[in-house]
């Protein structure tokens, strides 16, 4: 079982999420243990005031390092294993592979930073992990390891009932998922490709196959750049250039 704890303000935004739909069947199921933790229930004096303003001067606040401490001290008496990671945007960039790589953990700390951000000595001496979801910034860290939890969970063998439906997701292979279609057979004048249809399971898998790259190559070239194409792709990739030659030396006539 995956220990999930949310180090958060307001952890009233985080605890449904994980009240429907997959992330709850994956916590029923005992795949994991999600919970958020308030970051106030660990701040000193009668406001548990949890900021406070920066050094050297400047606009905003600074989550104290006092209570981040002693949160992320209790997260990890409950999972002693668990790498703590701060939602921030000058981490490294989340991908399916670092989803893939945190899936193999016993379990998650994420802490969640408001206002300016977080003293930089918890960055230095108690997180484990800088993570950023994208070049922007958000309000708070919340929604950012939401992101992150949904990827990872189901990555997790079991969670989504069989290991072919998440090998099979965009970015898995590095390539874009291939097009999907389901019933009614004719939608507004367009039907389902003849080949779906067809029940021969090989050119379905080619067809595929082809759709995907085809999906990848133009809506993200970047992702074939590097890419080490298989020999089925190899035999899709030539079969496009003759016919685009084809195309080319027919305009030239």
């Amino acid at each position: 079982m995956m220990d999930l704890i949310v180090l958060t303000i307001f952890p009233e935004m985080v605890d449904p999420y994980f009240s429907y739909g997959m992330l709850r069947k994956a916590v029923e199921d005992g795949y994991i243990r999600a919970s958020a933790m308030n970051i106030r229930d660990y701040a000193q004096g009668k406001h548990r005031v949890t900021d406070d303003t920066p050094y050297g001067g400047g606009c905003g606040m600074v989550m104290k390092p006092e209570p981040l401490a002693a949160a992320i001290g209790a997260a990890r008496k409950r999972c002693p294993t668990a790498r703590v990671i701060h939602m921030s945007p000058q981490g490294r960039p989340f991908t399916q592979d670092v989803a893939r790589e945190l899936s193999e953990e016993d379990g998650l700390v994420f802490v969640c930073g408001r206002y300016e951000g977080i003293d930089e000595r918890i960055c230095r001496n108690y997180v484990d992990d800088e993570i950023s979801i994208g070049d922007y910034v958000l309000t708070g860290g919340e929604l950012a390891a939401l992101v992150i939890a949904d990827a990872v969970i189901r990555l997790i063998p079991g969670v989504l009932g069989g290991e072919a439906s998440a090998e099979k997701d965009s970015f898995q292979s590095g390539l874009i998922e291939h097009a999907h279609y389901t019933r009614p057979c004719r939608f507004e004048g367009e039907a389902v490709p003849d080949v779906l249809l067809s029940g021969n399971h090989a050119r379905i898998e080619r067809w595929r196959l082809e759709t995907s790259l085809i999906r990848t190559f133009l809506k993200r070239p970047d992702l074939l750049e590097n890419r080490s194409f298989s020999r089925e792709e190899q035999d899709i990739l030539r079969g496009w250039c003759t016919r685009i030659e084809g195309m080319i030396d027919h305009e030239r006539v």
